[in-house]
């Protein structure tokens, strides 16, 4: 069973607590990412997403609360984190058993990459892809 460091998206970007939303904003769209994990001083203190900033701010806000609103208040501290070398199934079952969209990987307590649901369809599709080469075709018996 391979474990998380095989599909997981290594030397994530990150953002500090104390950075605006709009700062996070135009990190995620700069390297077209939706999820940032939070730092504090260096040691992982979150995750933020696209979809938390929405909820917080609503559809429409004003660029004026985008500056003025600070990651701390849109990130969610609660958040799965696992060791590198935990099994992808185990992953792929908490993850889907908790409804979550991401987890943050750790080496010694270090953040080392992310892995989020667009990794899971990215790395399933390469393997339906390379099980439908190996049977020689996509043909219907």
């Amino acid at each position: 069973m391979p474990t998380i460091k095989a599909v997981m998206t290594p030397f994530p970007y990150s953002v500090d607590v104390g950075a605006s939303v709009a700062a996070a904003r135009a990190l995620m769209q700069e390297h077209q990412i939706s999820h940032l994990p939070v730092t504090r001083d260096g040691e992982l203190a979150g995750i933020v997403a696209e979809r938390d900033i929405r909820l917080l701010l609503g559809a429409d806000p004003a660029d004026s609360e985008f500056e003025q609103t600070t990651v701390a208040e849109a990130m969610v501290k609660d958040t799965y984190i696992v060791d590198m070398d935990t099994r992808l199934d185990e992953v792929l079952n908490h993850m889907a058993e908790t409804h979550l969209s991401s987890a943050l990987v750790t080496r010694r307590g270090k953040l080392v990459g992310v892995f989020t649901v667009t990794d899971a369809c990215r790395h399933f599709a390469e393997f339906l892809q390379e099980q439908v080469r190996r049977s020689g075709g996509d043909d219907a018996a």
